[in-house]
C-alpha cells in the first residue's frame, strides 16, 4: 500500500514537472524488497557495519518481553570482561527473584547456582528468576540494574527503548517498559559482536542443571532452548525469543556464515511459527544481499613516520583496526582501492595509541570509510638537558673511537 501511494504521488510530481522522467524510473525499477513480513516490525543488520538491509516500522516502540534479557546478557558479559564477576561465582536467589512467574527455572530462596548456571538458564530457557538473581548479584539490586540498563541503551543509540525491568514479564508500553525492532538489533549486535562466546549458550538445544533446596536435597531440571532456530537454520549463533499475550511473538535471530554476521529482528508476530519462519527469511535476504569486503592488514607494512623535537627520531604505526565494508549490490570488491595519509609535521610528544594518519578506502572514487593509523611507540619530547646529554654521548663515543 505504501508503494502504490508514493507511486501515485511520483506520477502527479511528473505531471506537474517537479520530478524527472529518471528519477521516476529509478524508483519504478527499484520498489524494495516485498518479503511478506506480517510481523508488526522488523530490521535485518548486517553485524560488522551495523548497515540496514531491510526495514518495517523499525522504531515503532513495542512491546519487547523476554527479547528484554539480551541487554541483561550484555550487562552481565560486560561485568565478566570487566573482571567484577567470574563464571564460578555463586550467585544467591532472593525471595523476590525466586517469586518471579512466567517462564522460570524454579530456583528456591537462598539456593546458589554459579554465574555460569544463571547464563545457562537465561540464554536457553529464559529464566526470569535466573535474570532478576544476576541482576541483584551485579548491581545489588534489580532497579540498580535497570538503571545500567537504560544507560548502555542510550550509549548504543537506542532512541525508541526504556527498561523498566531486567526480564520483560509483564511489560506495557504504558509502564515505560518499550523497544523497537531497530533497537533490538543494535543491542543484539553489540552482545554477539563485542562477546561472541554468548553463542556457546545460545545454540545449545538440551541441557539441565542440579537445584539444591534449603534441605539440601539435590534434583536436576532440564533446560530446552525456545529458539527453534537452533535445529534448523544453518550458521544460527542465536539469539533469544520474546513472548507475552501483549506483546505477541519476538525474535532477535542472529547467523554467521563467511564472516558475514546476520542480525534479524521480528516483533510482534501474530504466532510463534510466523515468528520462526520470518526471521529465516529475513536472515536468507540479509546473506543473499551482503557482499562484505574486509582488509584485516595481515600483510600490512610501512616507512617509519619521522618525528620532530624528541630524541626518537622516527616511529612505527600499524592500523588500529580490521576495515569491513558490506557491498549490497553485487559490487566488485576487487575495485576498492586504500591510500595511507599520514598527519604532517608530527611534533613530540607521541605517545603509544596516538592516531598518526589514515587508511581511506573508495570505491568508484566515492569514499567508503577509514581506519585510523595509530603508533607502536612512544616518542617523548626532548627538552634542553636531553640534547645536551646526546652531545656529550657523541663526544665521549668519538674521542674513543680515534
Amino acid at each position: 500500500m505504501r508503494y502504490k501511494i508514493t507511486a501515485l504521488l511520483i506520477t502527479l510530481s511528473l505531471c506537474m514537472g517537479i520530478l524527472t522522467p529518471s528519477f521516476a524510473k529509478a524508483y519504478e525499477e527499484d520498489p524494495g524488497p516485498d518479503l511478506n513480513i506480517n510481523s508488526v516490525a522488523a530490521v535485518v543488520l548486517e553485524g560488522k557495519t551495523g548497515q540496514i538491509l531491510y526495514e518495517k516500522d523499525k522504531d515503532k516502540e513495542l512491546i519487547p518481553a523476554s527479547i528484554t534479557k539480551i541487554m541483561t546478557l550484555l550487562l552481565i558479559f560486560e561485568a565478566l570482561q570487566n573482571g567484577r564477576i567470574t563464571l564460578d561465582d555463586t550467585v544467591p536467589v532472593s525471595e523476590y527473584a525466586a517469586s518471579m512467574g512466567g517462564s522460570q527455572v524454579y530456583l528456591e530462596p537462598n539456593e546458589t547456582q554459579t554465574v555460569d548456571t544463571m547464563i545457562k538458564c537465561i540464554s536457553i530457557a529464559s529464566a526470569n528468576d535466573a535474570a532478576v538473581a544476576m541482576a541483584e548479584y551485579i548491581a545489588g539490586s534489580e532497579s540498580a540494574f535497570v538503571e545500567q540498563m537504560n544507560k548502555k541503551a542510550a550509549e548504543l543509540g537506542m532512541e525508541h527503548t526504556h527498561f523498566m525491568n531486567c526480564n520483560g514479564l509483564d511489560d506495557t508500553i504504558e509502564s515505560g517498559h518499550y523497544s523497537s525492532a531497530y533497537d533490538v538489533a543494535l543491542m543484539s549486535r553489540e552482545l554477539i559482536t563485542k562477546y561472541p562466546q554468548i553463542s556457546n549458550y545460545s545454540t545449545v538445544w538440551t541441557d539441565s542443571f542440579t537445584h539444591t533446596n534449603s534441605k539440601g536435597e539435590q534434583s536436576e531440571f532440564g533446560l530446552t532452548n525456545t529458539n527453534k532456530l537452533i535445529r534448523s537454520y544453518n550458521g544460527i549463533t542465536g539469539l533469544k525469543t520474546g513472548s507475552t499475550a501483549k506483546a505477541k511473538y519476538c525474535l532477535s535471530a542472529t547467523a554467521k556464515r563467511d564472516n558475514i554476521d546476520i542480525i534479524a529482528v521480528v516483533m510482534a508476530a501474530p504466532d510463534h511459527k510466523t515468528r520462526f519462519s520470518e526471521a529465516a527469511s529475513l536472515l536468507d535476504y540479509g546473506f543473499g544481499k551482503c557482499i562484505l569486503y574486509s582488509d584485516e592488514h595481515k600483510d600490512f607494512s610501512c616507512e617509519p613516520l619521522k618525528i620532530s623535537k624528541s630524541l626518537v627520531k622516527e616511529i612505527e604505526y600499524a592500523p588500529s583496526e580490521a576495515f569491513y565494508y558490506t557491498f549490497t549490490n553485487n559490487e566488485d570488491t576487487s575495485l576498492v582501492t586504500s591510500e595511507i595519509k599520514l598527519n604532517e609535521n608530527i611534533k613530540a610528544p607521541v605517545a603509544e595509541g596516538d592516531v598518526v594518519g589514515s587508511i581511506e578506502y573508495s570505491y568508484g572514487g566515492q569514499p567508503i570509510g577509514s581506519v585510523s593509523l595509530i603508533s607502536k611507540t612512544n616518542a617523548p619530547k626532548a627538552g634542553f638537558k636531553d640534547y645536551i646529554g646526546t652531545l656529550v654521548k657523541n663526544y665521549i663515543s668519538l674521542k674513543y673511537s680515534l
